[in-house]
């Protein structure tokens, strides 16, 4: 690959606690490094279950981030995987893993060199750098744009790395990259510590949900994350996509550790799937509000009383044409 030079692009400050502030950009530009790239695979690679997004008539390109973002929605929705088809995109997220080189130039483009501070705090991932994005931060499962690297960069390690587990446990460089992992999220304000600040809120709910999966015995380590979203909601302005997220990790934590939370947000929740509609009219509407209703879905279908509705998908009526979901006991 062609050596390309550093680029340096000013980026709004925003609220971040004192462990990030290297985040912040009072005096210096803040660095965003150009010229990362991820193996990217064609749509005869993937398997058929990513065919609805892809234009069969030209030669479609999806990246890691791209396949890591639908599978997690195929995934919500209930979809199921042939042995080759989790062999097939296990093997294209493994091959996005990043070169040491690229982390270095990540971590001085972020201010903090080696990925380590005074304090042996590692903020930033270790084996997944996020691929440059012409200057933007890459979008969270939800479709939420980030606006710190601190969101976006932890985001995409974490997911594709929960994936990884996900499709092969026992898999020895999976392992060793969880428990590199989990020891780096360890000395992290948004991973171990009480941190509602900015977006180091958001980031602690994507620890929450990789912790639900790669580590579901770390109760105490996972009531702490828990504690951290309900210390801290009420003080967000726009708390929606912070509360999908907690939904979403409900919905795959054991029932033991998620049913005091679900009853907390099962009046809110129920009538999503009982009398309330969403509308269907953007993209962003025809590609998230389908993942919400699922993730409601499985949390609700935890419970022994509403387990009959676990494979029902909702759909769009022809009278409204809004998504609805139909809980009817057949």
């Amino acid at each position: 690959m062609v050596a390309i030079d550093i680029n340096v692009q000013r980026v709004k400050k925003v609220a971040l606690c004192a462990d990030c502030s290297r985040e912040n950009c009072d005096k210096e530009d803040f660095g965003v490094i150009p010229g990362q790239c991820t193996p990217t695979l064609t749509a005869e690679d993937v398997t058929d279950f990513v065919m609805p997004y892809v234009n069969k008539e030209v030669e479609s390109i999806m990246t890691a981030y791209e396949l890591m973002i639908k599978t997690n929605h195929y995934f919500i929705k209930g979809g199921s995987l042939t042995v080759k088809q989790k062999e097939n995109i296990f093997g294209r997220l493994l091959a996005a893993q990043s070169r040491p080189e690229q982390a270095q130039r990540f971590y001085r483009g972020v201010k903090f060199p080696n990925n380590v501070d005074g304090a042996g705090r590692q903020m930033y991932p270790i084996f997944f750098i996020p691929p440059y994005n012409d200057g933007k931060k890459l979008k969270t499962i939800y479709n939420q744009t980030p606006k710190t690297h601190i969101f976006s960069a932890n985001m995409y390690e974490l997911e594709i790395i929960r994936l990884l587990h996900l499709l092969a446990p026992g898999n020895t460089a999976v392992k060793n990259m969880v428990e590199k992992t989990l020891a780096r999220l360890r000395t992290t304000c948004f991973g171990n510590a009480d941190d509602g600040v900015g977006e180091c809120f958001d980031t602690s709910l994507v620890v929450l949900r990789f912790l639900a999966e790669v580590a579901p015995k770390e109760t105490v380590w996972i009531s702490s994350r828990i504690a951290n979203y309900n210390n801290h909601v009420e003080e967000k302005k726009r708390p929606w996509y912070a509360k999908w997220y907690f939904w979403l990790c409900l919905s795959e934590l054991p029932f033991e550790i998620s049913e005091p939370e679900i009853k907390k947000h099962k009046d809110e929740v129920m009538p999503w799937l009982t009398t309330k509609s969403a509308v269907m009219n953007s993209e962003h509407d025809k590609t998230i509000h389908p993942v919400i209703i699922c993730v409601l879905r499985n949390m609700i279908s935890k419970y022994p009383e509403y387990e009959y509705i676990k494979d029902r998908q909702p759909f769009i009526s022809e009278k409204d044409g809004r998504l609805h979901f139909n809980m009817e006991i057949w």
